[in-house]
């Protein structure tokens, strides 16, 4: 996966597809799940930062005009 700094929200969202469908194929270890669960949820945690970050700009320059 990409570092953080060349993340962007479309990877994140692409790779949390992948995560997704591995956890509901049950074909994974517990192991290799809890990891799976550990990064889908850092990656959450990135896309709802960055959709927060859309929607703060967007009232801003809502207000400017």
């Amino acid at each position: 996966m990409a570092e953080n700094n060349e993340l962007t929200y479309e990877l994140a969202i692409s790779r949390l597809e992948e995560i997704v469908c591995a956890l509901e194929k049950n074909e994974v270890s517990l192991d290799e799940a809890l990891t799976l669960f550990e990064e889908g949820t850092r990656l959450t945690a990135f896309c709802t930062d960055k959709l927060n970050n859309v929607k703060s700009k967007i009232t801003q320059i809502s207000k400017e005009k």
